[in-house]
């Protein structure tokens, strides 16, 4: 298509399902290669999009394995442990994802940026390894956080180019299960060290290692695919309240590569594009309250991925297998888990959109009382450890199995609820938004742990009361705000958009939104900051 045609990849009208058929049917005609070396092909990449994010998510799960290691051999207080795992890549995981974002989407270089960053972040752990104090871990993890920005969002914005419309839950699913497979396998890792006496700094070495490789082969790979229309376009006539444009998208043409840049100066262009972007995502009616019930479901979950492994360690001294089992389960009944939840999705695709967003809200909810179960595991067994680990496995396992079908059926739902010229960006604004409000949940446990010996039993009851709240509250805010969200997901899916000018009402709304979250973020942040000795 030549750059002066007035043919726009974005479609007036919501999608139904015969027309998503005939879509999936002429975006796969059109593609080059037949239909099976095409399927393959995206599969190849999706799995290296999956090893390049399973990376990512190993470092987390190693440092929360070898908290008490890394807080001995680095001689940090628990107010530092917070801030490694919270706030220090957050916020710049946060602010950062928004420009390296919209630059991927601006210039059609996803790939690129993607392959370089990767490489960024696996150098900035293997400096991680190499610290000798507080100062150079946080500045490492700093730099991490820096290049991890782009690796979710671009690759959830890949792979919902890169398969069929009912394929995108089961290719996202794919994707995140590399969030229970690096928990497995840190597991193993953690107890095969422990047995073997191997430092905590070799592992990290390993993953910095393994990630450059990774940045080299996704370059070589991978190509750019062709952007696939959103499942909802709404006719956004009259939405701009003022200037020359009435449309977020007027003024559009496509480049070459499909992509649609305003006419006029490439600032100008850029300017404009992200003012329509914004404008799309604060006009839909459920973006916001979908992305803050599922800030609220990450950051349960990232209290218990960084805090749980060395809790239930301290609470079960005498098994040394723990772990390895703990990794066992979280990989096996995870991974299955998620690849259901997609599988699911896909299944129901033709009969309703919100399976996702079912998934999520209950299996949170009822997962609440499995985790609970966990974490005074002991406590009910009378204080046994052979009878309370029994506990902790199967509640552990039923945990799992309710609460992790939602990650990757619920992102792939947002991708293709965004526009497709800059979803990467509308990602990028759905996970810094995420990353803010559940980096919040280690600052927390770490100024409340402030004053408690890490090895001591005040440390892990004090550990054992900040689990059985922030993990269930989180679970029930999520759930509660995920159902609230249905009608207005249905009202997005009409293409029932907020027209004309945005009211008072949405706008200091909004604002207060950011407000509180700035304000929550900086009083944490620079709390820890004077507490971290």
């Amino acid at each position: 298509m030549a750059p002066g045609e007035d043919k726009h990849p974005v479609q007036d009208e919501t999608l139904d399902d015969a027309q998503l058929h005939a879509q999936e049917s002429t975006n796969d005609g059109l593609r080059k290669g037949t239909p099976v070396i095409h399927i393959i092909y995206s599969y190849v990449c999706i799995l290296l999009l999956f090893v390049n994010y399973f990376l990512a998510q190993y470092d987390k799960f190693i440092l929360s394995y070898f908290q008490s290691s890394v807080l001995a051999s680095l001689s940090l207080t628990s107010t530092q442990y917070g801030l490694l795992s919270g706030y220090a890549t957050g916020i710049v995981y946060a602010i950062l994802a928004l420009p390296i974002a919209f630059f991927s989407d601006y210039t059609c270089a996803r790939i690129w940026i993607l392959s370089v960053t990767g490489a960024w972040w696996s150098l900035c752990v293997i400096f991680q390894s190499l610290s000798h104090n507080f100062s150079q871990i946080f500045c490492a993890r700093l730099g991490m956080g820096l290049g991890q920005a782009s690796v979710e969002a671009l690759s959830v914005s890949l792979i919902s180019d890169l398969v069929g419309w009912r394929n995108v839950f089961i290719g996202e699913s794919v994707f995140y299960v590399g969030v229970y497979i690096g928990e497995a396998i840190s597991g193993q890792i953690a107890t095969a060290f422990t047995e073997t006496g191997t430092s905590w700094r070799i592992a990290l070495r390993a993953i910095g290692i393994t990630g450059c490789v990774i940045a080299v082969l996704l370059r070589l790979v991978l190509r750019e695919p062709e952007r696939r229309a959103s499942l909802v376009q709404p006719d956004m006539e009259g939405v701009e309240e003022s200037g020359p444009r009435s449309s977020p998208h007027a003024d559009l043409t496509l480049g070459s590569s499909g992509i649609p840049h305003t006419r006029g100066s490439k600032l100008r262009a850029a300017k404009a594009d992200f003012h329509a972007t914004l404008s799309y995502v604060i006009r839909m009616r459920s973006f916001w309250l979908l992305v803050l019930s599922a800030g609220f479901r990450q950051l349960a979950g990232n209290v218990f991925g960084y805090y749980m492994p060395s809790y239930l360690g301290d609470t079960y001294p005498h098994h040394p297998e723990l772990f390895s089992r703990y990794g066992i389960i979280v990989g096996v009944v995870g991974s299955v888990t998620v690849l259901s939840g997609g599988a699911l999705t896909s299944l129901l695709w033709h009969r309703t959109k919100l399976t996702p967003i079912y998934l999520t809200a209950v299996g949170g909810m009822i997962s609440s009382i499995f985790v609970l179960l966990m974490i005074f595991s002991r406590g009910i067994a009378d204080g046994s450890q052979d009878r309370g680990i029994k506990i902790l496995y199967g509640a552990m396992s039923i945990a799992y199995l309710t609460a992790e079908a939602w990650l990757g059926a619920l992102f792939a739902l947002v991708a293709l609820l965004l526009p497709p010229a800059y979803k990467t960006f509308g990602l990028a604004i759905w996970g810094s938004v995420q990353v803010l409000i559940y980096s919040s949940g280690p600052e927390i446990i770490g100024l409340a742990l402030l004053k408690e010996e890490t090895a001591s039993e005040a440390y892990r009851k004090a550990t054992q009361v900040c689990l059985a709240f922030i993990i269930p509250v989180g679970y029930w805010l999520a759930g509660v705000g995920f159902l609230l969200s249905v009608p207005l997901v249905k009202r997005d899916l009409r293409h029932e958009f907020v027209s004309g000018a945005l009211c008072r009402r949405r706008r200091n709304a909004v604002w207060a939104c950011a407000g509180v979250l700035a304000v929550v973020v900086t009083t944490l942040f620079v709390v820890s900051l004077v507490y971290q000795t």
